[in-house]
C-alpha cells in the first residue's frame, strides 16, 4: 500500500512572520489608496471627509477611520503625499550630469545628499503642517500604527539603493534605520527646538551624520569582505 508523504509544516515562527509581512503590506496598500483618493478629491477642489474618501476608495468607513481618525489628519497626510514627486525628481537630478562617472558609493552619496537637502527644504516650507501631523499621530493607541515617516523611509531607501548589493540585506536595512532616525522632520525639529540651531546649521549636521553613517556602513562591509 503506497505511503502518503506529507510536507512538513512551516515553523510556527516563520509562518507568523510571513503573516505579519503580508498584513503590513496590505495595511500600506490600503493607506496609500486612501491617501490617493483624498489627494485626488482635494485636487478637484473639494475638502473631503473621511467617509467621502472611504466611499471613493471602495473601503468601509470603519476601516478608513481606523487609519485616519480625523479629517484634519487625513488631509494633512494627503497634502504631504503630494510632495513625493518633488523628492523623486531631486534624486533623479542628483545623477543626471555625473552618474556615469560615479561608482555605487559615489552614486549613493550624491543621491543621499540630494534627499537630505530636498527633505530639509520641504520640511521648512511645510513646517506648520508637519508639526500638526506629529501632534495628531503622537500617542495613538488604537488602529494601525501611524506611519508618518513612511515617505522618509521610501526616499532614503531609494537614495542609498546603489550600495544595497555591496552592504548585503542586513547592513542595508540597518543603514536605513540609522538614517531614518537622524534625517527628516523629527531630526530638524529636535535640532532647532532642543539645540537651538538655525535651519542652515541643522541641515549641515544632518548632512554630516548621513555621510558618516553611509561611510561607516561601507567601511564595515569592506572589512568583513577582506
Amino acid at each position: 500500500m503506497p505511503v502518503k508523504l506529507e510536507r512538513p509544516a512551516a515553523p510556527a515562527a516563520d509562518s507568523a512572520a510571513q503573516g505579519d509581512d503580508r498584513g503590513a503590506g496590505q495595511r500600506r496598500r490600503t493607506r496609500s489608496a486612501l491617501l490617493a483618493s483624498a489627494a485626488r478629491l482635494v485636487a478637484g477642489g473639494s475638502t473631503p471627509s473621511v467617509a467621502e474618501v472611504a466611499d471613493a476608495t471602495d473601503v468601509s468607513r470603519r476601516t478608513a477611520y481606523r487609519y485616519f481618525p480625523t479629517q484634519e489628519q487625513m488631509l494633512a497626510e494627503a497634502s504631504l503625499e503630494a510632495l513625493r514627486p518633488q523628492v523623486e525628481a531631486a534624486l533623479a537630478a542628483a545623477l543626471s550630469d555625473r552618474g556615469a562617472a560615479l561608482d555605487d558609493v559615489g552614486q549613493a552619496q550624491a543621491r543621499l545628499e540630494a534627499a537630505v537637502k530636498v527633505m530639509h527644504r520641504l520640511t521648512l516650507e511645510h513646517e506648520p503642517l508637519l508639526r500638526t501631523m506629529i501632534r495628531l499621530t503622537a500617542g495613538r493607541t488604537s488602529g494601525p500604527p501611524p506611519e508618518r515617516g513612511s515617505r522618509r523611509v521610501d526616499w532614503i531607501t531609494s537614495a542609498v539603493s546603489p550600495v544595497k548589493a555591496r552592504l548585503g540585506a542586513q547592513r542595508f536595512e540597518r543603514l536605513i534605520s540609522a538614517l531614518t532616525s537622524c534625517v527628516g522632520m523629527d531630526s530638524l525639529f529636535l535640532l532647532r527646538d532642543a539645540r537651538g540651531l538655525s535651519a542652515r546649521s541643522a541641515e549641515r549636521v544632518m548632512q554630516w551624520t548621513a555621510r558618516a553613517l553611509l561611510a561607516a556602513s561601507v567601511a564595515e562591509a569592506g572589512d568583513t569582505d577582506a
